[in-house]
C-alpha cells in the first residue's frame, strides 16, 4: 500500500473498484486485499448491503467460501455514520447500494481513507448495474475481473440468468446464474 503525499504532508485516500461478472472472483479479490491490510496492522472496517444474505448475514463470503467479517448496512449513508478512525474501508456488492454510495466513497477518500469497493459492473441483461458506472468514473484504480464461460471456456463477462425472471435484483448463485461469454449469452 502506498499513501499519496501532498505538500502539507497529510495522507490522502483513494478509491479502488473491483468489478466484473458473477464468478469472476470480485469478492475473493476484495477479501484478499482486506486481509493484507489487516496483516499490515492497519485499521479497517468492512460493509455490505443488508439485503445480501446469500451465504451469511454478517460475513462477506466468496463463492469458494473464503470469508471476512463485515457490517451489514441498509443505506450508503450508514457507512459514513458508522465508520470510525480507520485507514481502509471495504465495501462489497456495491451495485445494491443507493445512489449515495459514490458520494460516500468520495467523502471517505477525502478523509484520507483507502476505499476498496467490489461489485457487478453489469446486470444479467448486460446493462450497467446500479451505481457501479458512477463509482468507476470516480475511482483512482479499477480492476476488471473475468470469469470463464461455462459453455465454451472463453473469457466470460456476463452473469447469465438461467431462470425466467425479469427483475434486475435477484439474489442467487449457481442455481440462478452462470458465467457466459458474449457469444454464448445469446443462446
Amino acid at each position: 500500500m502506498f499513501i499519496e503525499p501532498n505538500l502539507k504532508g497529510e495522507k490522502r485516500g483513494w478509491i479502488e473498484v473491483i468489478c466484473g461478472s458473477m464468478f469472476s472472483g470480485k469478492t475473493e479479490e476484495l477479501i484478499r486485499r482486506l486481509k493484507r491490510v489487516k496483516i499490515a496492522n492497519l485499521k479497517v472496517e468492512i460493509f455490505k448491503p443488508k439485503i445480501d444474505i446469500r451465504y451469511d448475514e454478517v460475513k462477506i463470503v466468496s463463492h469458494d467460501t473464503n470469508s471476512i467479517h463485515s457490517t451489514p448496512v441498509a443505506s450508503s449513508r450508514q457507512i459514513l455514520e458508522m465508520v470510525g478512525d480507520v485507514d481502509v474501508v471495504g465495501i462489497d456488492e456495491a451495485q445494491f447500494f443507493d445512489e449515495g454510495i459514490t458520494a460516500v466513497c468520495q467523502e471517505l477518500a477525502l478523509r484520507g481513507i483507502r476505499v476498496i469497493v467490489a461489485g457487478l459492473d453489469m446486470d444479467f441483461k448486460g446493462v450497467p448495474f446500479g451505481q457501479m458506472p458512477s463509482l468507476m468514473a470516480v475511482a483512482d484504480y479499477i480492476t476488471k475481473l473475468h470469469a470463464i464461460c461455462v459453455k465454451c471456456g472463453h473469457i466470460a463477462h456476463i452473469s447469465y440468468r438461467t431462470i425466467a425472471k425479469e427483475e434486475q435484483v435477484l439474489l442467487g448463485e449457481k442455481d440462478v446464474y452462470e458465467a457466459r461469454c458474449r457469444v454464448c449469452a445469446r443462446d
